[in-house]
């Protein structure tokens, strides 16, 4: 799990343009959205598009995006029990 949240980290960095971070800056449990990271309506919708790329996973129903993305941790959960 946890070379997943690694993974996870840079890949939220490299697709968000979040230059001025570095993986071990970004806790695992942090909101991404609001405090923590601080990201927004566009960057979920980037983060949806990441999900469907490198782990071939759709999100249904965009109600559950909230969820999903809570945290990186939420994340990696939800990739664990939904990837093929």
């Amino acid at each position: 799990m946890d070379a997943l949240i690694d993974k996870l980290k840079g890949e939220i960095i490299e697709q968000l343009n979040l230059e001025d971070l570095k993986k071990e800056d970004i806790d695992a449990n942090a909101p991404l959205f609001g405090e923590g990271l601080g990201l927004d309506s566009i960057d979920a919708l980037e983060l949806i598009v990441l999900l469907e790329k490198n782990y071939g996973i759709k999100i249904q129903d965009p109600k559950d995006a909230k969820a999903i993305f809570t945290s990186i941790q939420t994340m990696a959960d939800y990739i664990k029990a939904n990837q093929k």
